[in-house]
């Protein structure tokens, strides 16, 4: 990639990090995990010592990290972009976790949703021409 004027250049997006309360791993494994059916990564041992849980599925990558004044994200979030919206929003509906659509995204079909700690998390994904 050209580093451009700058002399370096921005790639890509190597992770999103989201707080948890301490304890609430299991949580997480079951929502990250279990639910969206992501990849629990294991942690290099000095971080693993701190708490929380990685992930990863498709492109994206999910750190969770202990915080102690822990508070949910309810406006800050990840867009995560996705492939058959319609199936993901279904899944995460039988498993008891709603969904709420918008549709203010030009060219986007998109919801919003929360995970079972209260983080606001965002997915989408183009409207395709036909």
């Amino acid at each position: 990639m050209a580093l451009g004027t700058l002399g370096y250049s921005l790639d890509g997006l190597h992770h999103v990090q989201l707080a948890i309360p301490p304890g609430a791993e299991t949580v997480c494994r079951e929502f990250w995990g279990d639910v969206l059916g992501m990849t629990e990564l294991e942690k290099p041992p000095v971080l693993a010592a701190r708490g929380g849980c990685w992930f990863r599925g498709g492109g994206l990558e999910v750190h969770l990290g202990v915080e102690e004044d822990f508070r949910p994200n309810r406006k800050a979030h990840p867009g995560i972009l996705v492939t058959s919206l319609q199936a993901l929003a279904k899944r995460l509906e039988d498993k008891g976790v709603s969904v709420t659509w918008d549709d203010n995204f030009p060219g986007h079909d998109r919801f919003y949703a929360f995970d079972k700690l209260g983080n606001r998390l965002e997915f989408l994904e183009p409207v395709r021409d036909c």
